[in-house]
């Protein structure tokens, strides 16, 4: 027999931290809880803040259930906006209230206390606006309007840290668009908003959700035209986003026609088959005249090779460059008008640019010899010219020039 004793299992025991154990998510019995909430204080919003503030429910783990019982008064199916079949609903949510803004107002007030209260809380404000705007197809007509005032209103007040892009990206599903329900949802948003804010405070807040040049996009692909777009928003009386519109197609347009331009002088290109692109893209965008003249100087001074300091290199190169290109700007001055509002554009480069400052009166006698200007245009802005900007030490320097005229138009 041998006296060895047996082998036993031994070892520690390890506890189980409580930490580590998950609790199941249970949205069911808050949302129950919330709900409660807001039939015991007969949705009265005041004393329902009040309530949720006192009250120990894990608001961080089922924000986005919080703001569901907010919205459509209770619990919604995972990943869709239907109600769930069982739990506690009430009649005092956003969406069954009337489409009107003092009613809604005061929904928008108690979010912003409920997020001062919890700011972390925001993100699932995000999270449940996404979910409902991304699905406004099975809303009713009444509550896309009622969902849409109350998202103006929160932007109104600055519903703390709910960013535009929440808001705007999610509009733009190609379904949601073709069938107008982004267009009608868009244009009840900026009826409200405009109520209380100027349109420069809605253009700073489509450019924070990268929409300031994109009105368009709002509109049907049948629809989206610039005529389109005014007959809408003049007949919803929102003109000032029309002329808005105007402006911004404007500068998109003006951009392509200085960059074809410019490419063309770098690649000098004929000056023929210059002006006969740039003649079809201004009919084509319906530019006024007065302004083709600005752009058309502004693109022949953008591409001269300037040299640094040297000063006298920088003259030489400018006046090449106006003689170089005389014929384009000679085949858009076709009247006084025009040549009046070229020799305005060129003092006021002049008076704000130093390479240019001393340059003025040659400038003007090489238009003149290039047969660009006329001698009653000079006359006129030198004795009559209503620019101000440097315009007595421009007369001054013009003087010897003018005096020249002067002579010869007696002598003739």
């Amino acid at each position: 027999m041998s006296s060895k004793e047996k082998p036993t299992l031994g070892g520690t025991r390890i506890k189980t931290r409580k930490r580590n154990i998950a609790a199941p998510l249970d949205p069911a019995s808050f949302s129950d809880a919330v709900v409660q909430i807001y039939l015991d204080n007969g949705g009265d919003l005041e004393l329902v803040a009040k309530s949720i503030e006192s009250s120990d429910l894990n608001f961080s783990r089922y924000g986005d259930t919080f703001f569901e019982v907010v919205f459509v008064g209770g619990r919604t199916q995972p990943g869709t906006i239907k109600p769930e079949e069982e739990g506690e609903r009430h009649p005092y949510s956003v969406l069954d209230c009337e489409a009107q803004r003092e009613a809604i107002l005061p929904y928008v007030l108690y979010i912003q206390k409920t997020l001062r209260r919890r700011p972390f809380l925001i993100k699932n404000l995000e999270n449940v606006m996404r979910k409902f705007l991304q699905s406004l197809e099975f809303f009713e007509e009444n509550e896309r309007k009622k969902l849409a005032i109350f998202t103006a209103l929160a932007f109104s007040q600055k519903l703390s840290g709910l960013p535009p892009e929440t808001v705007f990206q999610p509009l733009l599903k190609d379904n949601l668009v073709a069938k107008g329900i982004v267009l009608s949802f868009i244009t009840e948003f900026f009826k409200e908003y405009l109520k209380e804010n100027s349109l420069d405070d809605l253009i700073a807040l489509l450019k924070k959700g990268k929409m300031e040049d994109s009105l368009l996009d709002f509109f049907p692909s049948a629809k989206r035209s610039s005529e389109a777009l005014a007959e809408h928003f003049t007949n919803e009386g929102l003109t000032s986003l029309v002329a808005y519109n105007e402006k911004i197609m404007f500068e998109v347009k003006l951009k392509e026609i200085k960059s074809t331009l410019t490419t063309m002088i770098n690649e000098e290109t004929e000056i023929s088959e210059v002006i006969e692109t740039v003649k079809q893209q201004v009919k084509d965008a319906k530019f006024p005249d007065l302004e083709v003249i600005r752009m058309l100087w502004d693109v022949l001074m953008e591409a001269v090779q300037w040299s640094g300091k040297n000063q006298q290199q920088n003259s030489n190169s400018a006046l090449r460059q106006v003689k170089a290109w005389a014929g384009l700007l000679n085949a858009f001055c076709t009247t006084g008008k025009l040549e009046l509002e070229l020799i305005y554009k060129v003092q006021t480069q002049c008076y704000e640019d130093a390479k240019l400052m001393k340059l003025f009166p040659e400038i003007i006698r090489t238009l003149y010899d290039q047969d660009v200007l006329a001698e009653d245009t000079i006359l006129l802005w030198f004795r009559k010219g209503s620019n101000q900007k440097g315009r007595q030490s421009f007369v001054k320097a013009l003087e010897p020039f003018v005096k020249w005229l002067e002579e010869a138009e007696e002598e003739e």
